[in-house]
């Protein structure tokens, strides 16, 4: 992409996804060149789709493998940029900028990031926060809210306090526009943020 040529990167992506396919997985990096691939032939909606599924694996892409998590949310946020979604791209800088908090040495990722965070400076405020402004941790709190677990089960599970799930919840509701725990699966399966795998019947906690 960064030879302008589109043409071969969306190829090496749609091999890149077969292979991953084959291999029964999904990959937020695929998704981001694909997306950007897409807005470079003028299908937003193909673009829009990508993010989508991006939204559903990005919280995988973690410090732990640090170029592509940030390679993949760079990426993510020139589409969202695109896009004209203002809070989007900056949930995403927000998590690059943790990254680079925890793994400083990325090379030329860091000036790239550097580049968009002055970008991002000039954009107005974006209001209020809606679906594509959730963060990594509400992504991975979505899928277990479909389940039986209460909100201490949740945690334990996760390794963190009940009131750190209660208030990532909460923004999950402000985010999805919704006031409950169905609501929220309910409008996080509208928008193809979840698997129906990953549905269940269950109760509230």
């Amino acid at each position: 992409m960064a030879r302008n040529r589109w043409s071969q990167a969306g190829t090496f992506a749609s091999q890149a996804r077969a292979v991953l396919r084959q291999a029964g997985r999904e990959d937020a990096f695929v998704c981001a060149v694909q997306a950007r691939a897409a807005l470079h032939r003028g299908d937003a909606a193909a673009a829009r789709q990508e993010l989508v599924t991006a939204q559903r694996l990005r919280h995988l892409r973690t410090y732990a493998e640090p170029h592509l998590a940030v390679q993949a949310r760079i990426e993510l946020i020139r589409v969202h940029l695109a896009l004209a979604d203002t809070a989007g791209a900056r949930t995403l800088m927000r998590e690059v900028d943790e990254i680079l908090r925890r793994r400083p040495g990325l090379g030329t990722l860091v000036g790239e990031a550097q580049r968009l965070r002055a970008r991002l400076g000039a954009e107005r405020d974006p209001g209020t926060a809606g679906p594509s402004a959730l963060t990594a941790a509400e992504l991975r709190l979505l899928p277990l809210l479909t389940t039986y677990l209460t909100f201490r089960q949740i945690a334990d599970h996760l390794y963190v306090s009940r009131n750190t799930i209660k208030t990532q919840a909460i923004s999950v509701y402000r985010k999805l526009g919704v006031s409950s725990r169905a609501e929220a699966i309910e409008r996080a399966n509208e928008l193809g943020f979840l698997r129906p795998s990953e549905t269940v019947e269950r109760r509230e906690p």
